[in-house]
């Protein structure tokens, strides 16, 4: 079964105006799908075919050999979180079980915000910052490239994509503004809450 692009879960105006639909054209339509075309044919007649996404991310991954199919599914696993952790008007209320888990494993709501923009911005080069679910606790880290918690056995319910392809269009260098305005105006909260409670 071959992998497929996800359709956006909203219009590529839709999250203006903190992502544009140029972005959203670029981000989505061009750079995801050829992360998810690569990825199908580098698969293709290996005994990685017909496996899950996540089978062929912990499979490849660290093994020189396999490098660019751990690159192409990485990537793939982590826009699919990507896309649905972001809405039209988003951002606003925490449901109440997350925004509990927040305020005690990060003392506020905003002091969670500043770790997770500062993970961003700290990010040297291209990557992805993070909210985690590992050993029972919320925790933020960060990845180079397409390396994700999945591979690191941690459990992700929100990722920030830092490569420049997801901000230049709309922010030009400006990485941390553009981590403040994903915090504060385009995270899905509930979706989060969903995974967050896949977790356990």
């Amino acid at each position: 079964m071959a992998f497929e692009l996800p359709p956006l879960p909203y219009a590529h105006d839709a999250l203006g105006p903190y992502m544009s639909r140029e972005t959203l054209e670029f981000h989505h339509d061009k750079h995801h799908l050829a992360y998810v075309t690569a990825l199908n044919n580098l698969v293709k007649d290996t005994p990685l075919a017909g496996k899950s996404l996540e089978e062929v991310c912990k499979a490849s991954f660290g093994d020189a050999s396999k490098q660019a199919i751990f690159n192409n599914a990485g990537q793939h696993w982590n826009h699919a979180l990507f896309w649905p952790a972001m809405k039209p008007n988003g951002g606003g209320a925490i449901p109440s079980e997350l925004e509990s888990r927040l305020k005690s494993d990060f003392g506020s709501v905003d002091a969670f915000k500043e770790q997770f923009v500062q993970a961003g911005v700290g990010q040297f080069g291209s990557g992805w910052c993070w909210l985690v679910v590992d050993g029972g606790k919320l925790k933020v880290t960060k990845t180079p490239n397409g390396e994700n918690p999945l591979v690191h056995g941690q459990h992700a319910i929100l990722g920030c994509d830092v490569w420049e392809h997801s901000y230049y269009i709309d922010y030009r260098n400006r990485r941390a503004d553009y981590l403040k305005a994903f915090v504060d105006n385009l995270v899905n909260w509930e979706f989060v809450a969903q995974k967050l409670a896949e977790a356990k």
